[in-house]
């Protein structure tokens, strides 16, 4: 039943306060159990009664409970068992066998619960720890699932595709529920190299394996990774867990520090307000998300559980329960419950005033959250999104503690508490980050490792020069080819090298608030003076950048073909013809020849500084000087976000290729807090709205290309670079660490061994 269509039924009224039928086992409306009326005296008895209190009748036979939800686990939990290997899902191509339900098996049950309107006041009132509140949040989740399962057979019928299912077996109380669904090959996709799949297949066949072959991937596309018409989130794709590497490592060894470097230090400690790679590297295996990327998918898009064991959809994709795992503490030994993840994600998409939340423009989709029992929390959506189950695996989402964010949702920015692998000892300015062994952590068994300690080491040749003396192990974000091949001379079969395209790019943001930069024009000018195409063949061989790029990552599903990129200010071929026209654009603006300003840039040589000096020369080129000031971390995202700049470096770096997420950046600065450009663009806002809310890929294909051409070339509001490249030669003692698109994740440290 949809919102729009929901009325109360015919019938008497019930003790819930709606109308329901004299047969109704639960509210149409609210769900709750319903009292049972016995069959011989009709006398009301509790829903959970096994003989009825006036005549003593059995009720056995009467009560006819619906079958219990058939949520697929993302592996074992405290109140969960795992699945045994016949469970497992089957071969992509299984044929079609439809459902028969077992002799004792009773599908029977609600048909018309309304799983949608969980409105704030139903949340209220489901906080309670009153039984009828559990029994109705497992009758919503039997809702969804017994909406999704006849979608699928329904769909099953005629494409053969699915095969599901249910049997269920009562031994004393325990209920046993099954569920096949078939899912796609789990082989990585094209644009892995063959480092990462060698990677890949050494970790989930054996774990003695030697150095990694060196390999550039042989394309250039993520996968697509927008959710299809017949996918359905609550059976995550490709497989089970329990077959994923991530979870069972092949013989892990236990024990062993992991020493890494990190290029930069972080701003403050809240990765809800930060951006950086300098704090989620140090500080990321101390907190758990409510769902993760697999850390050993290499496509880095499958969706598995941390927090939340499952999930279910509701049939109009707009509502998402999660199930939360029991027994899961803090550091402080407090147990964490949905009223910490509701509150943590209040403070990502309505942060208070004065309070920064660089991704609340990715959650705009989000009408509300809800804790409606201690492990269950909900997202109801304003639109279906096929980006948002990937939004809620963001490995920025740090579960914070509710009880410390209503003292003081600053508190966060300075210190260190949540429920990960690994319990924070101290951070040295300017030295070291030191983590040790989480002796309580949920996940038994692990982490592997005693501890870790990230080296803050900012220049770049004494990075490369840590890894090759055996100081550190790692060094996750990234080298260039120059220091890979160095790295790899000096050590041989010492060292595994492992290589993906990269989600990431620099960006310039350009202050609309000075002048003479909040004339288009002359943002237009900015760009159209940058020759990408012969940047990328000279910085590609001294740093970690490699092709010209959009809005989208090359090869992608939504990226622009170089033919029509080539179209937009700043592409052209001509680079005559292109500073030709930038110089007309200045003239016309009153720029006169000569005009200065200041260029600020982090102090993170790779590429930052590679970067920012080609932009200094390119403008130089049309009549214009540039001063290139370079800063530290603390006082270049200080100024950004006070908008102390003329043109800064800035950057779009993304955990999953995805539109909604490569894109909620550039949406006007009231929607996004991370749109440094201080700019105010309704069409812009517009068009995101729009791509996001569109099912049709073609359709989607549209908006974002005119969102592209509005953000780079119409408006000017941001310049792009080129496209980053990501490469990391590592001592061969690593295990259990695979790289992927995106240098934020995989870095919980859960899975990492060293072998001897």
């Amino acid at each position: 039943m949809h919102e729009e269509d929901r009325g109360v039924p015919d019938g008497p009224v019930s003790p819930c306060g709606h109308g329901n039928s004299p047969s109704a086992h639960f509210c149409d409306v609210c769900g709750v159990k319903l009292p049972m009326q016995c069959p011989r005296c009709h006398a009301i008895n509790r829903r959970q009664a096994n003989f009825c209190s006036n005549c003593g009748i059995g009720l056995g036979d009467v009560r006819r409970t619906p079958a219990a939800p058939s949520i697929v686990p993302f592996g074992p939990s405290p109140d969960s068992s795992p699945a045994t290997e016949s469970e497992s899902a089957p071969a992509p191509h299984e044929p079609f066998v439809p459902a028969k339900p077992a002799a004792n098996e009773r599908m029977d049950g609600p048909e018309s619960f309304d799983p949608l309107p969980l409105t704030a006041e139903s949340g209220k009132e489901l906080v309670a720890d009153e039984p009828e509140n559990a029994e109705r949040l497992e009758q919503m989740v039997r809702s969804f699932q017994r909406h999704q399962r006849r979608r699928r057979t329904r769909r099953a019928w005629v494409l053969g595709t699915v095969s599901v299912s249910v049997v269920i077996g009562v031994l004393g109380a325990a209920l046993v529920v099954r569920t096949r669904i078939a899912t796609p090959s789990a082989e990585p996709p094209p644009f892995i190299g063959t480092a990462a799949r060698s990677s890949i297949a050494t970790r989930a066949q054996e774990s003695g394996s030697a150095a990694i072959a060196q390999s550039t991937p042989a394309s250039t596309g993520p996968p697509d990774t927008t959710v299809q018409p017949d996918h359905h989130e609550g059976s995550p794709a490709p497989a089970a867990l329990e077959k994923s590497p991530a979870v069972a490592p092949a013989h892990p060894r236990v024990g062993g520090e992991l020493t890494f470097v990190v290029p930069g230090e972080p701003p403050s400690y809240d990765a809800h307000r930060e951006e950086t790679f300098a704090l989620i590297h140090p500080a990321a295996p101390h907190y758990n998300t409510l769902l993760r990327i697999d850390p050993l998918d290499p496509t880095g898009t499958r969706v598995v559980g941390d927090l939340a064991t499952s999930w279910t959809v509701s049939p109009d994709r707009r509502t998402y329960v999660l199930r939360l795992r029991r027994g899961v503490k803090f550091h402080d030994g407090s147990e964490m419950t949905s009223r910490d993840v509701r509150a943590t994600y209040e403070k990502i998409i309505n942060p208070p005033p004065g309070i920064t939340s660089a991704r609340k423009g990715e959650y705009l989709q989000i009408e509300t959250v809800q804790a409606p029992e201690p492990y269950f929390v909900a997202f109801k959506l304003k639109w279906p999104s096929p980006s948002f189950i990937h939004s809620l695996a963001s490995p920025w989402n740090w579960i914070y503690k509710a009880d410390i964010l209503e003292r003081d949702v600053r508190w966060y920015e300075k210190n260190i508490m949540g429920t990960g692998p690994f319990v924070f000892v101290e951070h040295v300015k300017g030295s070291r980050w030191v983590g040790r062994r989480n002796p309580k952590y949920w996940d038994r068994g692990k982490p592997y490792l005693d501890g870790y300690q990230a080296l803050f080491i900012r220049d770049d040749d004494a990075q490369a020069s840590a890894i090759r003396s055996g100081r550190a192990h790692i060094q996750f974000r990234g080298f260039s080819p120059a220091q890979r091949d160095d790295i790899v001379r000096a050590l041989g079969e010492q060292i595994t090298v492992q290589e993906s395209p990269w989600n990431c790019g620099l960006v310039v943001a350009i202050n609309h608030e000075k002048e003479p930069f909040h004339d288009p024009g002359v943002r237009r000018a900015l760009s159209l003076a940058l020759d990408r195409y012969r940047a990328t063949d000279a910085l590609s061989k001294t740093a970690i950048v490699r092709e010209v790029a959009g809005v989208q990552v090359p090869g992608s599903p939504f990226a622009t073909p170089p033919a029509e990129l080539m179209k937009l200010a700043g592409y052209w071929r001509d680079i005559r013809e292109s500073r030709s026209e930038a110089r007309r654009l200045l003239a016309e603006a009153g720029v006169p020849d000569g005009f200065s300003f200041v260029l600020k840039n982090r102090d993170i040589p790779m590429p930052y500084q590679h970067i920012g000096t080609w932009l200094v020369d390119e403008w130089r080129q049309i009549g214009l000087k540039v001063r290139h000031e370079i800063q530290d971390s603390g006082q270049y995202f200080k100024d950004l976000r006070a908008g102390n700049f003329e043109l800064s470096t800035d950057f779009q770096c993304g955990y999953v290729v995805d539109p909604d997420l490569d894109l909620y950046k550039f949406q006007s600065r009231d929607r996004s807090d991370a749109n440094y450009g201080r700019y105010t663009d309704p069409v812009l806002d517009d068009l995101y709205v729009r791509q996001s809310r569109t099912v049709d890929p073609e359709q989607r294909r549209r908006y974002i290309r005119a969102f592209e051409k509005r953000l780079l070339d119409d408006e000017a509001h941001y310049l792009y670079t080129l496209q980053w490249h990501r490469i990391v030669p590592h001592s061969s003692r690593v295990r259990g660490w695979t790289i992927t698109p995106s240098h934020y994740l995989n870095n919980q440290l859960d899975t990492v061994w060293l072998a001897e």
